[in-house]
């Protein structure tokens, strides 16, 4: 697989305001990130898994270290712009990333800062629209809309500048369980259309949709695999603090209860599946 962001022995530490104490977010990560490929990172908070995303396309460049997007390093100041127009990102407050009184203004911000042409860009907003279903609200002012409703629209804009990765910081950590539903059908269908698709959540149900789960614990890498891979060392993640996924847990309590469902289970329908196959046996 052609890789597309590569991080090499990344350390990053701030200022504690307080004190001027040197805090150590980051401490030396390696990884490497497929094209097309979709990535979920998961941790507590302090964990650095925020601080990581802020790295991937120059908004924290590196204590020491390096991070290459698609060949182009983060600590290049002639290559910000290149990797700005590469690596698209979402944050958790849509608020902050609004900038006009009109939605499809605020979707074609990005892309005329980019010096797209006129005729691209109305093309370029109306099909970032019509893709997070916002199209009929195009006319509205964004202070008027839901929560998950504002954030869409922070999608479109980021999607209007056709970037090839897009790194997502949380982005339903503010909404409620429908708009979480919402972001996070968006967010597969961007995967499936070839986006690479690097996803920052504290949301266990969100990370099983990914093809590759990295845990962060204490500014390091602690796990890094397919969401079955992860899931199935429970006692690791349990001794960094962190729930594992509802259907792991589901499974873990029903076989200590003598009910024999498999391991290795960690979506709903397979859940149901191992369930109606052990009914139909008994």
């Amino acid at each position: 697989m052609e890789k597309i962001i590569t991080i090499e022995n990344l350390t990053f530490e701030y200022t504690r305001v307080e004190d001027g104490a040197a805090i150590r977010a980051l401490d030396n990560v390696n990884l490497e990130i497929d094209k097309g490929s979709f990535t979920a990172i998961i941790g507590k908070n302090g964990s650095g898994k925020s601080t990581l995303a802020k790295n991937l396309n120059g908004l924290l460049i590196p204590t020491s270290g390096t991070v290459f997007v698609d060949g182009y390093d983060t600590a290049d100041d002639d290559s910000i712009w290149e990797i700005r127009q590469r690596a698209g990102m979402v944050f958790q407050n849509p608020d902050n990333q609004l900038v006009s009184s009109i939605v499809e203004d605020d979707v074609a911000f990005g892309p005329e800062n980019l010096g797209i042409e006129p005729e691209e860009i109305r093309r370029r907003v109306d099909k970032a629209l019509e893709e997070v279903n916002m199209g009929q609200y195009k006319q509205k002012a964004p202070h008027l809309l839901s929560g998950g409703q504002k954030q869409r629209i922070a999608i479109a804009g980021v999607v209007a500048m056709r970037p090839e990765i897009i790194i997502f910081d949380e982005p339903t950590a503010m909404l409620d369980p429908k708009g979480r539903k919402e972001i996070m059908k968006i967010i597969r269908e961007l995967h499936e259309e070839g986006i690479t698709v690097i996803l920052i959540t504290h949301f266990m149900e969100e990370v099983i949709e990914a093809d590759r789960v990295i845990i962060m614990h204490e500014g390091k890498v602690l796990l890094d695999g397919t969401p079955y891979e992860v899931f199935s060392q429970a006692d690791v993640i349990k001794k960094a603090n962190l729930e594992l996924p509802i259907m792991v847990e589901l499974g873990q309590r029903l076989r200590e209860k003598g009910i024999n469902v498999p391991e290795g289970i960690i979506k709903e329908e397979e859940m149901v599946k191992a369930l109606c196959q052990l009914k139909s046996q008994n």
